[in-house]
């Protein structure tokens, strides 16, 4: 019989569990539980969400792996408990804490340098120092720092398990190096004021960093994994290669590309992440995603199928509206205090026209975001896989290619994060120097005529209001 792995993903709004056949990639049970809203939250609740999520497939699983939403900040105190709710990477509070940080490193080219990537709010670093000078009675009580995935794994380890992590989440911390491929303890403590406890790193990607609790005398613990960031767990459920881009419509929208090169962009609108397979995965993110999609549907008081109606009722370029869709301020652009803006109205628009002004919007950013991947590694992307909530949008996949300008492939619907934790949890079971090779089926390719004027007109609203937050 054939072992089983089990992937879990503890994102932002839900944990998702898959048992998978550790052969083939089939899965064979999913499960989930959702997580509280907001941009602080108990990270306690994600114990209680992976315990009702993943815990009746334990038993059945052979080894197992989390993937879980980058950057947030869970402070452990000397005895292991919680010291305050975690900030999560869509919280920018820490926005200004961010500016200082870079300013004290030596300026954005030194950051770059130094961690891979231009420093920004959603950095655990840039969160350490908003606590340090915010609330100093609980950087002086804080004793570790975990990233959320760390903090799930240890859960699920047996006691006494020291924490630990991977390159790939560790490197969106603030406090890893890229290019030295280690921890930077002095950067912990020139944001909080002093040194924390830091997770252990794997010395291979697929090395078992840990064991669940012995169910019974005559089986063992499973075998657990160094788990990673959700970014990087996609990209491993998707069989990313170099060149390959994939495309998430989130909460977050994020785009990403499989690089054997280590990136440097000191203008912060990519940053240089490592990957969960010995690569990197420079990456641009946006805070608004599928929330652009839910904002148009909530404005117009529909559905998101009548969302997609509308907007593919009307016209490329919606009869000259334009959204800039920074509703919660925006990450790439680094705009923390911006605000979405709605143009080129007039008493002829429809509520077609507003809803296609939405879908565009979303792409439009997603666009940028390619082409800056391409520009900052010097790699065309060879091929571009769409994924996530969003892009199960009928007007989404119609319109893309069309706002990209390039054909783009649809992937089946599937937890790709929780996939990518279940075939890392696999490669550390076999022990193999590559991960296993999963078949994904289900996936098409759609193309369109290109929009370039489309894309032109955000763009030109974009550079307009460049200074208004």
């Amino acid at each position: 019989m054939a072992p089983l792995v089990l992937g879990i993903d503890s994102s932002t709004q839900s944990t998702k569990a898959l048992l998978v056949d550790a052969e083939t990639g089939q899965v064979l049970e999913e499960r989930r539980a959702s997580h509280p809203d907001g941009t602080e939250v108990d990270p306690r609740a994600w114990l209680r969400a992976v315990d009702e999520a993943a815990g009746p497939l334990l038993e059945r699983a052979d080894a197992l792996a989390v993937g879980g939403q980058q950057h947030g900040m869970v402070l452990l105190d000397e005895a292991g408990e919680v010291v305050r709710p975690a900030l999560l990477w869509n919280d920018t509070r820490s926005a200004d804490a961010a500016t200082t940080l870079i300013d004290e490193m030596g300026g954005p080219q030194a950051s770059v340098e130094e961690i891979g990537s231009l420093m920004v709010a959603s950095f655990t670093a840039s969160k350490l120092r908003w606590v340090r000078d915010e609330e100093p009675e609980n950087a002086q009580r804080a004793a570790q720092v975990l990233l959320p995935h760390d903090f799930v794994s240890l859960h699920l380890a047996e006691s006494g398990t020291a924490p630990f992590t991977d390159r790939g989440d560790a490197s969106g911390t603030g406090y890893y190096s890229t290019r030295e491929e280690a921890w930077k303890p002095e950067f912990v403590e020139a944001a909080l004021g002093k040194n924390l406890e830091l997770p252990r790193l794997p010395s291979a990607p697929n090395e078992v960093m840990a064991r669940t609790a012995a169910t019974s005398a005559s089986r063992g613990g499973a075998a657990i994994a160094a788990g990673t960031g959700d970014n990087m767990g996609a990209a491993l459920g998707l069989s990313l290669g170099p060149g390959d881009v994939s495309v998430s419509i989130g909460t977050s929208g994020v785009c990403a590309m499989v690089s054997d090169a280590r990136p440097g962009d000191a203008s912060g609108t990519v940053t240089g992440f490592a990957d969960a397979t010995g690569r990197f995965l420079p990456m641009t993110t946006t805070i608004n995603a599928s929330r652009i999609l839910e904002a148009g549907r909530a404005l117009l008081g529909v559905s998101h199928d009548e969302m997609a109606e509308l907007a593919l009722a009307s016209e490329p370029g919606a009869n000259g509206v334009t959204l800039l869709p920074y509703f919660d301020g925006e990450r790439t652009p680094n705009r923390p205090h911006a605000r979405a803006t709605l143009t080129g109205m007039s008493t002829s628009t429809t509520r077609e026209d507003v809803a296609r002004a939405y879908v565009e919007a979303l792409l439009c950013s997603l666009a940028d975001g390619i082409t800056s991947l391409e520009e900052r590694t010097g790699t065309a992307a060879r091929r571009i896989t769409l994924i996530g909530g969003g892009a199960r949008s009928r007007a989404v996949q119609q319109l893309a290619p069309a706002i990209f300008g390039r054909e783009v492939t649809i992937a089946p619907d599937g937890e790709f994060v929780a996939l990518g934790a279940a075939r890392q949890a696999a490669w550390a079971l076999a022990g193999t120097e590559e991960p296993p090779a999963w078949e994904i089926s289900g996936s098409r390719i759609v193309d369109a005529e290109p929009t370039p004027e489309v894309l032109e007109a955000y763009r030109e609203l974009k550079e307009r209001t460049e200074g208004w937050g």
